[in-house]
Formats: C-alpha cells, sequence, structure tokens
C-alpha cells in the first residue's frame, strides 16, 4: 500500500499536453492555420511597434500605450503558440514541471498586463475627448509612464504570488494536461493535493483583473459617449468615435474570452469549451490587435505611407 500510495503522490518531473484536438486527420490542416496565425501576430505587433518608435507624429501616449499592448500581444502569442506547434506534428507534447510553471507564469504577466493596458487606453481617450486642454497636463510623460510600469509592476505580482503557491500543490504521475498549453485551471484537475487557497486566489486575481479594468473601461466610455452627443459637428463627431470604437472592439473581444474563461466554477467549466475561450485571449486576439487599430487609424496608414516613401 505504501508504494502505491508514493507511487500516486510524488514529485512530478513531466507532463503531456493533450494539444487543441486529438483527430489525427485535423493534425497538420491545424499546424498550417496556427503558423499562419503565429506569423501575422509576430508581423504585425513587431510591425506596429517599429512603426511608432520610427513616426514621430505617433510619438503620444495613446501611441505609446498602443506600442506596449503590441508587445504584450506578441509575448503572449510567443509564450503560447511555439508549444501548441509541437504537439500538432509530435504524438506525444512533452513538457517539464518548471516548463509548465514557467508557461503559467509569463501566460499570467502577459494577461494581465493586457487588461491594465486596455484600460489604461480607455483613460487617455477620456482625458482626450473630455478634458482635452488639460490633455498634455494630464498624460504627461511622467504619468503614462508611470502607468505603464505600473502595469507591469502588478502583472508581475500577480504571476508570482499565484506561481508560488503552485508549489504547495501535489500531482498524479506522468498525467496529461487536458489543454494546448500549461493553463492552472487544467493542471488543477490532475492535483491529488487540496487545490482550494490556489483556486480562491484564481477567483479573487482572477475577479479584480477583469473587473477593475472593465469598470474603467465602461465608466470612461460613459463620459466619452455623453462627451461626444454634446458635440454639434457631424464630422467631429464621427472622428471621436472612429478613435474609440477599435477600442472598443479590442475590449470586448479580450475581456469576453477571459471571463468566459475563469469567472465560471470549475465544475461548469467545460475544457471543450475553455480551450476554445483560451485561444481567442492568447493567439487570436494578440492577432487581430494591431489590424484593429491599424485598420482603423488614420495616423497609422499616413505613418506607415511616409515610411515606405522615404524608403
Amino acid at each position: 500500500m505504501e508504494d502505491m500510495a508514493a507511487g500516486n503522490h510524488c514529485t512530478v518531473t513531466v507532463f503531456f499536453l493533450a494539444g487543441l484536438s486529438e483527430k489525427p486527420e485535423f493534425q497538420l490542416p491545424l499546424f498550417f492555420l496556427f503558423v499562419g496565425i503565429y506569423l501575422i501576430t509576430m508581423a504585425g505587433n513587431l510591425g506596429m511597434i517599429t512603426l511608432i518608435v520610427l513616426s514621430s507624429n505617433l510619438h503620444t501616449p495613446m501611441y505609446f500605450f498602443l506600442s506596449s499592448l503590441s508587445f504584450i500581444d506578441f509575448c503572449q502569442s510567443t509564450v503560447v503558440t511555439p508549444k501548441m506547434l509541437v504537439s500538432f506534428l509530435t504524438e506525444k507534447n512533452l513538457i517539464t514541471y518548471p516548463e509548465c510553471l514557467a508557461q503559467i507564469y509569463f501566460a499570467i504577466i502577459f494577461g494581465t498586463a493586457e487588461c491594465y493596458t486596455l484600460a489604461a487606453m480607455a483613460y487617455d481617450r477620456y482625458v482626450a475627448i473630455c478634458n482635452p486642454l488639460l490633455y498634455n497636463v494630464t498624460m504627461s510623460y511622467q504619468i503614462y509612464g508611470s502607468l505603464i510600469s505600473g502595469v507591469y509592476i502588478f502583472a508581475v505580482f500577480c504571476a508570482s504570488v499565484n506561481t508560488g503557491f503552485m508549489f504547495r500543490i501535489q500531482f498524479f504521475k506522468l498525467d496529461i494536461i487536458d489543454h494546448y498549453y500549461c493553463d492552472i485551471l487544467p493542471l488543477f484537475q490532475l492535483a491529488c493535493s487540496n487545490t482550494y487557497i490556489n483556486e480562491m486566489l484564481i477567483l479573487f486575481f482572477g475577479t479584480l483583473n477583469i473587473f477593475v479594468p472593465l469598470m474603467t473601461v465602461i465608466t470612461s466610455y460613459i463620459f466619452i459617449i455623453a462627451s461626444i452627443l454634446r458635440i454639434r459637428s457631424t464630422k467631429g463627431r464621427s472622428k471621436a468615435f472612429s478613435t474609440c470604437s477599435s477600442h472598443i472592439l479590442a475590449v470586448a473581444v479580450f475581456f469576453g474570452s477571459l471571463a468566459f474563461m475563469y469567472l465560471q466554477p470549475s465544475s461548469v467549466n467545460s475544457m471543450e469549451q475553455g480551450k476554445v475561450s483560451s485561444l481567442f485571449y492568447t493567439t487570436i486576439v494578440p492577432m487581430l490587435n494591431p489590424l484593429i487599430y491599424s485598420l482603423r487609424n488614420k495616423d497609422v496608414s499616413v505613418a506607415l505611407k511616409k515610411i515606405l516613401e522615404r524608403n
């Protein structure tokens, strides 16, 4: 009996990742699809950062926030996608426990940072539209610099607390994580020790990191919409709306998929649904963000034309 107990409880060194689909005929098409998505994500986000750095007319708080968002999206996708691509090509996609924790750690950092960066961008739009005369004072270099660094410091804190508490959990030996990357909730299903504290932490930080930024975004947009409706000229109104619509779209897709994944009791949350919703915020949103912001933004397209003409 003791050997049995020792075999069940152990320091796990390796897990298998189940991947996105277990059907053999889907593996290659899915591999090419996600290679395409990853290449578009890399090109879009690195292109956006380069464009903002090279174009002096984009050196404003709004675009510095956007370059920070592009950096986060690029990193978030890189944390998850390469390991997922391996699972389409190999039958057994192994991940060691330290790699697993590292993936969780960085996924939490960039996921949290994205939540608060979207909130900071909403606040920036609020100041620009509702208090345009005070914009340069309110959004000074020090203030938006502090906002961006605050976002990263808090994201690292969240990730450190959640990952730090993972060390107290024991797992069944050589088990399969029913996901395409090491995410906390699928990992809990393999635990043979109590995960109550960890689940409470996830719920606490999940609720905090979704509701605080979301309330900031909603409050900002209530004031923005009220302000836009007071603008007399139709041209002025449509210009104000167009600077906000891309941000609203990005917020809706990102927070929708995040809430769907993390704000459900684990008993309700089927892993297949979880995989689909986490696909959105780990791979689809990072690809869409640069497209959403560049296609709907005149400043970006003008800056791109200038750089292409220069070269």
